[in-house]
């Protein structure tokens, strides 16, 4: 995750993809929870869940198509990047609208619940869409009508450029879960095991008493809300202790990465030179994703007004002509598009 993020970040600061979306900071809440579900069961993410996507499987290739926006991407680049999902994963798709998956996981919960056996959904959330109407909607809907669902809560300190404090006046979002009759957990969402043990047991409640549970990971966002942001108008400057130039260095020092390295070290299954050789190899990977995904067609021009409805309606259609024919007049200012 850290090293595609790396490459993928720069990709987009050099005009070879549109958006980026880093996890720095956060990538045991991602890799943690994802570790402790099981395949069948289904994942709503946000839009930080990269370590979920390569957990279940999905390749860097897969992810590089859909970033590429290329004729080898599912959603036929019809979506944001890094806006993905897969259906024989039990993923849903990523949705820009800030909150959506919250009333969503309380239905497709519902609807396990409904099929019985052992399956719950997870629903991923910074603290930022905890302000929206769509969460407590999610949490009364899904408590009310005992949903095993997860909602698993990142409070990463920052909204899009929002600071926590400026968002809410309680004590994080942990305390809403009560409220609606979650039975809550809050955890140090930079400890990998921890966030393991508590989605572990989080699961364990929404099967065993079919009801819905409330994660809060507390974290810390590293990076910039994406590559649109610009965070130094809105970060703290200040470090929460003496002796660090920052809050942001002050965080870096404790990234789960270090932290579970210097675990693994202390028990004598890793090593500095351990990490610089995955490091590399992982770079190698990514860079040629990256370049692969580059290289291969666009989508065709006819996936504009496809798999919108079973069949296109006389509005699709009069848009799908009015474009071709406007392509057909004005060909060589259009070399790219694929029909």
């Amino acid at each position: 995750v850290s090293e595609f993020d790396k490459i993928y970040n720069d990709a987009q600061r050099q005009g070879r993809i549109s958006f980026y979306m880093t996890s720095r900071g956060e990538e045991a809440a991602s890799v943690g929870s994802a570790a402790a579900l099981q395949p069948s069961d289904m994942v709503l993410p946000q839009y930080r869940e990269l370590g979920v996507f390569f957990w279940r499987g999905m390749t860097m290739a897969e992810i590089a198509n859909q970033l590429c926006a290329n004729a080898l991407d599912r959603a036929h680049g019809r979506q944001l990047p890094l806006h993905t999902g897969s259906a024989e994963r039990n993923i849903i798709y990523v949705k820009s609208t800030l909150g959506t998956q919250c009333p969503h996981a309380a239905g497709v919960a519902y609807s396990l619940k409904q099929g019985g056996g052992e399956r719950v959904a997870i629903c991923y959330l910074g603290e930022g869409t905890s302000s929206e109407g769509d969460f407590p909607s999610g949490l009364n809907i899904a408590a009310v009508h005992g949903c095993p669902v997860v909602f698993f809560c990142r409070n990463n300190g920052y909204a899009i450029s929002t600071s926590s404090s400026d968002q809410y006046a309680g004590d994080g979002v942990a305390p809403r879960g009560p409220a609606y009759g979650l039975p809550t957990i809050r955890i140090d969402g930079n400890d990998l095991l921890a966030v393991v043990a508590a989605t572990q047991r989080a699961r364990a409640i929404a099967i065993e008493q079919r009801r819905p549970v409330l994660v809060e990971a507390m974290t810390y966002r590293i990076g910039a809300h994406s590559t649109s942001d610009d965070d130094s108008a809105y970060r703290n400057p200040h470090a929460p202790e003496q002796g660090w130039d920052s809050e942001r260095a002050y965080w870096e020092a404790r990234s789960p990465i270090i932290r579970f390295g210097r675990y693994l070290q202390s028990l004598g299954w890793w090593s500095p030179q351990m990490e610089e050789d995955l490091r590399k190899a992982t770079r190698k990977q990514v860079i040629k994703s990256l370049n692969d995904a580059s290289a291969a067609p666009k989508p065709n021009n006819a996936y504009l007004f496809s798999d919108v409805y079973d069949e296109p309606s006389w509005l699709q259609r009069d848009q799908e002509a009015a474009l071709n024919a406007h392509l057909d007049k004005y060909p060589e200012h259009y070399p790219a598009v694929v029909r």
